[in-house]
């Protein structure tokens, strides 16, 4: 067996579980044969984004594990959890495809055995309560919750998440050094289609002449990383000129920011490494997309 997870006879089939227990065994069988675990946690509806982790992850690890679970924790009363779209056949033969050794499929029950509003719940101080925090007041305790669940239940070694939830990343990686979890967090770039949108499960639901205008969205925080580029330390005023290019091209923007990419605080002189965040409502999905400059 090499570390791809094939042998002469082909592919390996995708092993599925659904329980901590199973999982854990697996994972036992894998240490004892000393081999190190990557996990890419999912809501499914996999997209060539997704894949993209799969394809890092295994640059770290010899296994991989990939999850999908549609954590109602994460989701305000008025948004999409009911609707998000799920694509469970598509996902498995995608991972399949993939070469993925492990899909963990735990149900509601599983994660949240008190229950959902009883659940013993994470706050990550600092980094949750301003931009996507600011609009969607809970969204990152519901997530650091369930990676927290996720990460005991599978213990990885290693786990992978995308740029394009940036905030995110910065949650979980503090969440992980703060309860001293050995396990290390890895930064995937994001994936895009040609016009520069990024790949997001909610891109589908964009009609047309929206999907046409979406990858303005890009094209803002290309202009401001631009103007960085070239010395413009406006901050205020570039995400002005931002906010007005969305609003135009027809989005309703939740807000443009620059930041320090280290802690999402304000930049001072001294920063050298920035973030140029947004969130933006385009019909009904709400997209979101930054850009890291070193400036």
């Amino acid at each position: 067996m090499t570390a791809a997870g094939r042998n002469d006879g082909g592919p390996v089939p995708l092993r599925e579980v659904s329980t901590p227990a199973e999982a854990r065994a697996w994972r036992s069988e894998r240490r004892e044969a000393g081999e190190r675990i990557a996990f890419v946690p999912t809501m499914g509806n996999l997209h060539r984004g997704h894949l993209s982790l799969v394809r890092l992850a295994r640059e770290y690890a010899e296994r991989v594990v990939v999850s999908i679970f549609v954590n109602p924790t994460q989701f305000a009363e008025d948004e999409d959890y009911g609707a998000y779209p799920r694509t469970p056949e598509d996902d498995r033969e995608l991972l399949r495809e993939a070469g993925v050794d492990l899909l963990f499929t735990p149900s509601a029950e599983t994660v949240y055995p008190f229950g959902e509003t009883a659940a013993t719940r994470l706050h990550v101080p600092g980094l949750s309560e301003d931009l996507c925090g600011r609009f969607r007041p809970g969204h990152f305790d519901g997530v650091a919750t369930v990676v927290c669940r996720l990460f005991c239940m599978v213990m990885p070694d290693v786990a992978v998440f995308g740029q394009k939830d940036y905030q995110q990343f910065l949650i979980i990686r503090r969440m992980t050094r703060d309860l001293s979890m050995p396990i290390g967090i890895v930064l995937a770039p994001t994936v895009r289609e040609d016009d520069g949108l990024a790949f997001s499960s909610r891109n589908r639901y964009l009609s047309e002449a929206e999907r046409r205008a979406a990858p303005e969205l890009h094209g803002a925080l290309g202009e401001i990383r631009e103007s960085l580029l070239t010395g413009d330390r406006d901050y205020a005023a570039l995400e002005e000129r931002a906010l007005a290019r969305l609003a135009v091209a027809g989005f309703e923007p939740d807000y443009v920011g620059v930041r320090d990419a280290r802690d999402l605080r304000a930049p001072s002189a001294q920063t050298r490494e920035l973030v140029v965040l947004a969130a933006a409502r385009l019909g009904r999905a709400r997209l979101i997309d930054n850009l890291l400059v070193r400036v």
